[in-house]
């Protein structure tokens, strides 16, 4: 090769290299939160790293899980809440109904629900596209709304703009007792936390804050203090006390999701986690002796139809450990409340033992606000195993498609998402959340998180 071939070979060469460079590059540059000035970070050998790409994984595995199990839990939803007041609905489900008829809601008038004629998995197959519903819609507009604020910690003003852009001002909104009277009360002037006072909000007590606060927990990977704080405005828009308590179990139990160790059996890991997030249930309160009881019931190795049935006797017949709904004559005895829903919740959880199709089969059944309890495990099991784990464990393949206008408003690309672009979103709010708050490091290069210990 002469000198002037090997000029033209060099520079060639030089062109290609940079091409290369600038493709990897701008590949890179997607991976970037785009209003984040990313800084360098010497990490440190006590250093926690986690690796982005496979939390992407997860949180897909988060929003399919969600979805698969609130779709499922809509069809016994409010099937089953007891005999007590007016509204009597029968005995409760149990193993034997799974695959059988379903039975009337305590809304339906004798029709079972429109969803399926039998108790059953509901799927969205690849070509079709899940609907939002109540235990996804407002975990949507609060991850938009960090985005859009470019902020960890949403002020009310934020939370109150968001709810009134987003949600519908009148029926159907797909809003139920405290979220509702929250946007009844915004749309008032009020902001939150007022919105959540018992003083101007009588529906405080109810689960509301539960289905829209625990991906908080998410977006602070193993650092729960962190998450509490960054859901603690969302929670007080719409929950105190009990309800309260109860949320931050959950945003407690899904920032520790992250701590799992694949190589492990899930069941031990899932009651080492739920014995942490114990802690913020206060000492005598009716929700941590709820807790205890459940667990009490599970170690002595009854069925999980029988601890659920003592559960209902416990709490809703004869009022034990300061649960005293009953007595105030609510509609459909309190049936949306978070007390008695966290005690089924319990109930799936331990007997599930770590199962993601046992769980939620045993959620669906437990009665009460089924789609629910059975929501939250179906996505944190489903955080855990990631996307690829819930195909694994159903053997098919799901939609990757979000239609968020089913019950939100105001969104773009007509309302239509994927779960690998909201994924792609929670880990552009990890990324501030590790930079500006944990004081960690992003390497974008090798797509890892360092967290400090």
């Amino acid at each position: 090769m002469n000198f002037s071939n090997f000029i033209q070979f060099r520079a060639l060469s030089i062109t290609l290299i940079g091409a290369m460079l600038f493709a990897c590059k701008s590949e890179q540059s997607s991976e970037k939160n785009p209003d984040i000035e990313y800084l360098n970070y010497e990490p440190k050998a006590s250093d926690w790293v986690l690796d982005r790409e496979a939390y992407e994984s997860k949180l897909q595995g988060f929003w399919l899980g969600t979805c698969i199990a609130n779709w499922t839990g809509l069809i016994t939803e409010m099937d089953k809440i007891g005999n007590i007041g007016e509204i009597q609905t029968g005995d409760f489900y149990t193993r034997e109904d799974w695959g059988k008829a379903d039975q009337p809601s305590i809304w339906a008038a004798g029709i079972p629900s429109a969803l399926s004629p039998t108790i059953d998995f509901i799927f969205a197959d690849e070509d079709s596209v899940w609907g939002a519903d109540d235990d996804t819609d407002i975990e949507y507009i609060y991850q938009e709304l960090l985005l859009r604020n470019q902020t960890s910690f949403l002020t009310g003003e934020q939370i109150r703009e968001g709810w009134l852009r987003h949600i519908k001002a009148e029926e159907e909104n797909y809003l139920w007792v405290s979220n509702q009277k929250a946007l009844d009360l915004m749309n008032e002037g009020l902001i939150p936390p007022a919105t959540g006072d018992p003083a101007n909000n009588p529906e405080y007590e109810m689960i509301d804050a539960q289905l829209t606060t625990e991906i908080f927990g998410l977006y602070a990977p193993g650092r729960p203090e962190l998450a509490l704080q960054m859901a603690q405005l969302p929670i007080q828009t719409t929950a105190r006390k009990e309800s309260e308590w109860i949320s931050n179990f959950y945003v407690t139990l899904f920032s520790l999701a992250a701590t799992a160790d694949p190589s492990q059996p899930l069941k031990e890991q899932l009651f080492r986690m739920a014995e942490e997030a114990k802690k913020q249930l206060p000492s005598g309160s009716y929700p941590a002796l709820m807790y205890e009881y459940v667990k009490s019931k599970y170690e002595e190795g009854i069925p999980w139809e029988q601890a659920r049935d003592s559960v209902y006797y416990r709490y809703q017949v004869n009022e034990l450990d300061g649960y005293e709904l009953t007595s105030r004559n609510l509609y459909c005895n309190g049936c949306f409340a978070a007390g008695i829903n966290f005690a089924a919740s319990l109930v799936s959880l331990f007997y599930g033992e770590g199962d993601l199709i046992e769980t939620l089969k045993i959620g669906v059944l437990a009665g009460w606000d089924s789609d629910n309890p059975t929501a939250t495990w179906g996505g944190l099991i489903g955080f855990i195993i990631g996307k690829e784990g819930i195909e694994k464990a159903f053997g098919r393949k799901f939609s990757n498609r979000f239609h968020i206008h089913r019950t939100r408003i105001g969104f773009d690309g007509e309302g239509i998402d994927t779960f690998e672009k909201m994924a792609k979103k929670g880990i552009w709010i990890i990324d501030r959340v590790v930079q500006e708050e944990l004081h960690g490091g992003v390497n974008l290069r090798e797509n890892k998180w360092y967290i400090p210990n």
